[in-house]
């Protein structure tokens, strides 16, 4: 039984980092537990557990097998509840279309002349992107002035000066 539990173990490590390399590969649809996260922690726990109490317990077969089993459980439960299942909710995409930007607030980092091109920095998601852009009202909004996104046209950022009103 040893053997068993020195392969769950090893073939746990080897999963883990198989799902490291390979998680998008290997994601299983269905119920989010069946996560490859919490069954590679399943059977790692499984045989980890099983190698110490067979080593350093007298326990018999089938008590040492259950123990492991149940040590594996609870460890997946928790894995699942404080890990898996809050970072489901947190992905954040840098993935964003020029047409999205229309209506925000930017800020001048190259001057925009009355024609031509200059460029603005604008927050999206969780990050800054520089984009081109043109004056809407063909007025020169310089450098570090706040501007808003009036209209987004082939790949350009139409802007106009944008005044606080207080």
């Amino acid at each position: 039984m040893l053997e068993l539990y020195y392969g769950c173990l090893i073939g746990g490590i080897l999963f883990a980092v198989a799902v490291l390399i390979f998680g998008d590969l290997l994601h299983l649809h269905g119920p989010d537990f069946f996560d490859p996260t919490v069954i590679g922690g399943w059977i790692t726990t499984f045989g980890g557990v099983g190698v110490l109490l067979t080593t350093y317990t007298e326990l018999g077969l089938v008590a040492t097998a259950v123990l492991a089993a149940l040590a594996g459980i609870v460890l997946s439960f928790l894995v699942y509840f404080f890990y898996v299942k809050p970072m489901k909710k947190v992905e954040n995409s840098t993935g964003f279309s020029l047409q999205d930007l229309a209506g925000k607030l930017c800020e001048v980092s190259v001057t925009v002349p009355e024609q031509g091109f200059g460029e603005v920095l604008v927050k999206v998601g969780a990050g800054l992107t520089n984009q081109i852009a043109a004056s809407f009202d063909r007025e020169i909004i310089p450098a570090g002035m706040k501007a808003v996104i009036v209209e987004v046209k082939d790949d350009v950022l139409y802007v106009s000066a944008y005044e606080e009103v207080e």
